[in-house]
């Protein structure tokens, strides 16, 4: 799977979102301008010792991220879609992009994405979800579709045994 941030501005949340990536062997793309370093100790403490897993690419804007994935199937995650994530079918090289903590995906790009743009549902007076739980959520349901492929789905104990 593919995970796209959009405009970042927490490091906190990216370096969650970089450490789910990396367990789940995603791929972060990150869309500039950042809200923050990517030498932030934030963003490096919540993605802890993750960094080295992980396949990360940085873009200029959005027209560049575009033109470097131009056979991209992009799912506009947002809280403005009438669909539910789990209501369509994602396929493993998917991308699954979200907006900025403060504004989400600008609505002119939503419009160009109406078939795939996505929601979590929640309770009416909720804005919205934290950004790096919103992609564990809808990262982990297109992975179920997937059957969890290429990852770990039986659990062991470190001193004993099932």
């Amino acid at each position: 799977m593919n995970i796209v941030l959009l405009e970042p501005e927490i490091p906190q949340n990216a370096g969650n979102i970089a450490r789910s990536c990396a367990a789940t062997h995603s791929v972060l793309h990150l869309i500039k301008p950042l809200g923050f370093s990517t030498e932030d100790k934030y963003l490096k403490r919540a993605g802890l010792d993750y960094w080295k897993l992980l396949d990360i690419h940085y873009y200029d804007n959005f027209n560049d991220f575009l033109q470097k994935n131009s056979d991209a199937k992009i799912f506009m995650a947002t809280t403005k879609s009438k669909k539910l994530y789990t209501d369509v079918t994602y396929g493993e090289n998917d991308y699954i992009m979200f907006g900025k903590e403060s504004a989400g995906i600008p609505e002119e790009i939503l419009l160009q994405y109406q078939q795939t743009a996505v929601r979590i549902p929640m309770f009416e007076q909720a804005r919205s979800l934290n950004l790096s739980n919103a992609v564990a959520v809808v990262l982990y349901e297109a992975l179920r579709q997937q059957d969890f492929k290429g990852l770990l789905k039986k659990g062991q104990l470190h001193r004993h045994t099932w």
